[in-house]
């Protein structure tokens, strides 16, 4: 089956007296246009989501007919967990990662990123108290690559704007 759109999510459209059929997915896939995978029951899928923005979400409902519905169903993964202890701290842990352009996500008041050991000593050092555990990554923030300057442009850096925003 060619899937080009997402129907919904199963958090907003009832199941009714349909299978579901979980399609899963690593994080990382959430965010391909095309791709072909099967379900856990089997079904060939080939995902074409061409449309501008289109990114899966846990639970979005790819196909649906009288009988079944396939779910989209995020796999757990190695992560990193941040918990800040304040609107500074976020903004600082959150600059930095993005810094690294690794991908980040907000999740229960918490910073997750996939797991990475150099990473996870960094914060460590950083003296952000970073735990290792497995997780469901499922809230990505999307951002936008902008231009950017590592050096003294002599104006306001990303970094002294997020910090103003926190006071």
């Amino acid at each position: 089956m060619i899937i080009e759109d997402i129907i919904g999510n199963i958090n907003t459209v009832p199941a009714g007296s349909r299978q579901t059929d979980l399609l899963q997915l690593e994080w990382y896939e959430t965010a391909r246009r095309i791709q072909r995978k099967q379900t856990v029951a089997g079904r060939d899928v080939a995902l074409r989501l061409l449309k501008q923005g289109q990114r899966l979400q846990q639970g979005d409902i790819v196909y649906m007919d009288d009988q079944t519905m396939v779910v989209t169903d995020i796999l757990p993964c190695e992560a990193i967990v941040v918990k800040p202890a304040s609107m500074e701290e976020m903004g600082a842990v959150c600059y930095e990662i993005g810094n690294k352009h690794l991908p980040v996500f907000l999740q229960d008041n918490e910073v997750l990123i996939p797991w990475e050991e150099p990473l996870f000593r960094w914060l460590e050092a950083a003296g952000y108290a970073p735990v290792k555990a497995v997780r469901k990554l499922t809230n990505m923030l999307r951002s936008n690559v902008m231009p950017h300057s590592h050096g003294d442009s002599g104006g306001t850096s990303l970094f002294q704007k997020i910090i103003n925003l926190t006071r």
